[in-house]
Parts: structure tokens; C-alpha cells; sequence
């Protein structure tokens, strides 16, 4: 989608400086007024060609034989790639409103579970609480605020605090679901979920790497901890942008994600 809009942005640039300098070169070689000098212009570039106006002098003729071979070409051009913009734009959207359902997936089958286990063990999850604590009455101001505020948060877990084996168990049970999220070709379309899976892979594969997971050497119980903090870290943010997206094209999502909120002490499904 890049190289598309790259390439209509050049296109429009060149066919504006024809329409500039025709029009110049028009009103000054053959003394056409600004308005005429643009409608001959026009229709000859949209190859409509009227013949009503036409140059008359051999400057003039040479001059509009330019306009002919670089205008229609932009021209052409500035259409063609505005349909394909066009298209790709919507199938991109496409992309991302499957990409969000798989998002929505994750996070009901794995994500919001991790949260609930992770969040409590971070020292700091009171300094970061209420930039969680998502309401029907936020704006765009708050969720920027809000994802500031997380982005400077210092995560930290530590492993002494996790029964690792729950933990491998409870990975170990998901992992042809993760599978299956990874292998989807809609992932490439967001970079950041598909590092947050990679993280949770290599963190499976972590646990499942060793013959027991207790009283480990402190150094695998540091290597551990980094671990953990970087899916958390990861698992966070994007928890806060899927709610974000939630709000603005699915309220009825929304609703019962906040009334699941992981981070929400006295969350619980039942409306009240």
C-alpha cells in the first residue's frame, strides 16, 4: 500500500506542474486567458479534446505536444493508481477487522487469563491501574494519556513469584490455539501482536525446555523473569489498544470486556 500511494503522490506532482506550466506557458505564447488556458488544458489531458481552443503558433503547438505526452501519461496514471489505492484500502481494512477478531480471540481464550495471573504480581500495577480501568465515558484524550502512561511504566515480574509449572501447564494446554493465531497470514498485517505471540511462544518454550521448574538457579530464575516481564509488558499494551478499537466499532464487545476487565479488582460479568 506504500509503493501505491508513493506512486500517486508522484504522479500528482509531475501532472500538477503540467497544469502550472501550461497554463503559464499558454496565457504567455499564445495569449490565453487563465480560465482557457486551464480548460484546454483539461480537456486535453482528460483526452476529451473539444478542438474549440488550440494553439496557433509553432512555440505553442510544441509546448502542448509536451503537455500531451507527459499529461495523459500522469493522467492515466493519477487514475489508475487512485483505483488501486482505493482498493487496497479497503481490502487493508478488511485485513484488520479479521486481524481484530483474532485479537478478540487471543485475548478470550489466552491473553485476559495471563493478565489475571501476571497483573498481580507487578509491584507496580497500582501506579498503572487507572490507566486500565476503560469506561464508556472515555475519549480519545484519555486513551492517549492513557497509553503514555503505560508505555513509561517500568514492568517487572518476578518468577520466585509464579508456580512456573501452573503456568507451563496452562501454556502447554493452549498451544495448537497459539498455533493456529501464528500460522494466520492476517498477522503480518500488525507487527506489534505478532511480537507479543512470538513472546509468548518463546516463554512457552522456556518452560517446556526444562526437566523441573522449581528450585531452579537464581540466574534461570533472573532469565525467567525477563521472560515474563516482556509478554506482560506486551500483553498490556495491546490489551488497551484491542479495548480501544472495541469501543469505537463494537460497544456491545466492549461492554463485557469491561465488565471482565482483568485489571479491575471487582470486575464481574453480572450487569448491575
Amino acid at each position: 500500500m506504500k509503493s501505491i500511494s508513493l506512486r500517486l503522490r508522484i504522479y500528482l506532482v509531475i501532472l500538477a506542474s503540467v497544469l502550472v506550466l501550461g497554463i503559464i506557458g499558454l496565457m504567455v505564447i499564445e495569449g490565453f486567458s487563465f480560465l482557457d488556458s486551464l480548460y484546454f488544458i483539461i480537456v486535453t489531458i482528460a483526452t476529451v479534446g473539444y478542438g474549440d481552443i488550440h494553439p496557433v503558433s509553432p512555440a505553442g503547438k510544441i509546448l502542448v505536444l509536451g503537455i500531451i505526452l507527459v499529461g495523459v501519461g500522469c493522467f492515466v496514471g493519477v487514475v489508475a493508481n487512485a483505483i488501486e489505492y482505493m482498493i487496497d484500502l479497503r481490502e487493508r481494512t478488511q485485513r484488520i477487522e479479521k486481524l481484530n477478531m483474532l485479537i478478540g480471540v487471543f485475548y478470550s481464550e489466552v491473553g485476559t487469563r495471563m493478565l489475571k495471573k501476571f497483573s498481580p504480581k507487578d509491584p507496580g500495577i497500582q501506579e498503572i491501574r487507572s490507566a486500565l480501568l476503560v469506561s464508556n465515558n472515555w475519549s480519545e484524550d484519555d486513551f492517549k494519556k492513557a497509553y503514555a502512561k503505560l508505555q513509561a511504566h517500568s514492568y517487572h515480574l518476578d518468577s520466585h513469584e509464579f508456580s512456573l509449572e501452573e503456568l507451563h501447564t496452562f501454556l502447554s494446554d493452549h498451544k495448537v490455539f497459539l498455533l493456529a493465531l501464528l500460522e494466520n497470514p492476517q498477522l503480518f498485517e500488525h507487527d506489534r501482536f505478532t511480537d507479543l505471540l512470538h513472546a509468548v511462544f518463546h516463554l512457552a518454550e522456556e518452560l517446556v525446555s526444562r526437566d523441573r521448574l522449581v528450585n531452579l538457579p537464581e540466574t534461570d530464575y533472573s532469565h525467567l523473569s525477563v521472560d515474563l516481564t516482556r509478554v506482560y509488558s506486551q500483553l498490556v499494551i495491546e490489551w488497551l489498544a484491542y479495548m480501544h478499537y472495541q469501543k469505537k466499532k463494537y460497544p456491545y464487545l466492549f461492554s463485557l470486556a469491561m465488565r471482565t476487565n482483568p485489571f479491575d479488582e471487582h470486575a464481574s460479568a453480572i450487569v448491575q
